[in-house]
């Protein structure tokens, strides 16, 4: 290629003729004015296809190649191997032929994992109203003045890219539930279907494909809201690209520096203005106008939330002599009359609902304490502590031999 170059050089820039390049280089005349001619920059050698001692064998070493090609480091054999087997099945060739076939072999099979083995993707377009991506993320945030870890729900539109975060103290089904009621009564309304990946909280074991056992709650909640679940193939993140880019978007836009404020319920008030407000600064990139422009437009096709799930995790418990249960290293109290006996125990993200023979009971304020340096609480219901004490004493009355209007009772006779 160097020779090229120079031949073209010294022809086209320095005007030196075919008979003093051919003095130069010992090229015959034919071959300098072929180069100059066909205005080529690097010379091609046609390589005419000789029979080689190894056709007859090389199936049956690409055969052996793709085998070993499967075990591992320590089990392969060696082109020297290869070359001994071949020789004992009849191959008289030389050693460096079979060298150079696997070589050959090797690379082409790299390509074609570089290539067709990548598969071929499309990309994704949706129609208004057809899908919603959803993912969760850890972020951090200050609450109380304290650094405190946060699971974080995103909700993104696959038409308009509307979005919605939320912040949980913990990843679980009743925090999902919530999470996807809130970001349907931000968006106005529910999609055709929505895009998961695969996390527990919505699916208990993955199969073959697509196929899914999904969480009995999960589906409930679904078939509520009548949406169709679609779940992405394990490790395969793209499938829902847009809500994985929306969580790194948000690191960026809602996450740093790292908000303060009182309490959980005061951070995600601000976090849902604060991403209704970029609905409107963040350009859509696909059609014209904002996220709040295509959304609106989109709103039309979504259904109307109606209802909200009543997205409760229930738990069975049965209540202690002290008139308690408990519940993440927590002690909740329970009317005395249910003491020793089991109840329903129904958990919200931030509220514990105790049931019973078709009725509530009571209901408590969720403790979530992720701490384990401090002892867990005891929280009492004062109805049925006052309920407690009323028993006590009139228990304690009849054994002084008083009865419940404080008289003294005369003791039998005999």
């Amino acid at each position: 290629m160097d020779l090229l170059s120079v031949i073209r050089r010294w022809h086209f820039r320095q005007g030196i003729p075919i008979r003093e390049i051919r003095r130069r280089t010992g090229l015959s005349r034919n071959t300098i004015r072929k180069y100059l001619r066909d205005d080529a920059v690097e010379p091609t050698f046609k390589v005419p296809k000789r029979p080689s001692k190894l056709d007859q064998f090389a199936e049956k070493l690409t055969t052996w190649l793709r085998v070993e090609s499967g075990k591992s480091r320590k089990q392969k054999r060696t082109a020297k191997q290869l070359h001994a087997d071949l020789v004992k099945l009849g191959y008289e060739g030389s050693y460096s032929r079979v060298a150079a076939f696997a070589r050959s072999w090797k690379t082409e099979r790299q390509y074609e994992k570089q290539t067709s083995g990548r598969g071929t993707f499309v990309p994704l377009i949706f129609q208004p109203g057809e899908a919603f991506q959803f993912d969760w993320s850890e972020d951090y945030a200050l609450l109380n003045g304290r650094p405190t870890k946060l699971q974080v729900a995103h909700t993104k539109l696959s038409h308009s890219r509307a979005f919605i975060t939320r912040a949980y103290l913990l990843q679980t089904h009743e925090m999902l539930f919530d999470a996807l009621t809130q970001a349907f009564r931000v968006l106005g309304g529910v999609p055709q279907r929505g895009i998961f990946d695969n996390m527990k909280t919505a699916v208990d074991r993955i199969g073959q494909g697509k196929v899914r056992q999904v969480n009995a709650r999960f589906a409930a909640m679904a078939s509520h809201y009548l949406f169709e679940t679609d779940f992405c193939n394990p490790a395969s993140g793209w499938e829902k690209g847009q809500v994985e880019k929306n969580v790194q978007d948000a690191r960026r836009r809602l996450w740093q520096p790292m908000p303060n404020f009182p309490d959980l319920d005061a951070l995600n008030a601000w976090l849902e203005e604060r991403c209704i407000a970029q609905w409107g600064e963040i350009q859509h990139g696909v059609l014209p106008g904002t996220v709040a422009d295509v959304h609106a437009v989109e709103i039309i096709s979504l259904m109307p939330m109606g209802r909200a799930f009543d997205g409760f995790v229930e738990h069975t418990k049965r209540v202690s002599p002290t008139c308690l249960i408990a519940f993440e290293r927590n002690r909740y109290s329970v009317p005395a009359s249910f003491a020793n006996r089991p109840v329903s125990l129904r958990v919200y993200p931030d509220r514990l609902v105790i049931a019973a023979e078709g009725q509530i009971l009571c209901e408590h304020n969720r403790i979530i304490d992720r701490s384990h340096q401090k002892p867990g609480q005891t929280i009492y219901d004062w109805r049925g502590s006052v309920a407690k004490i009323v028993k006590l004493e009139h228990a304690w009355r009849r054994l002084d031999g008083r009865n419940d209007d404080g008289f003294q009772v005369a003791p039998f006779p005999g």
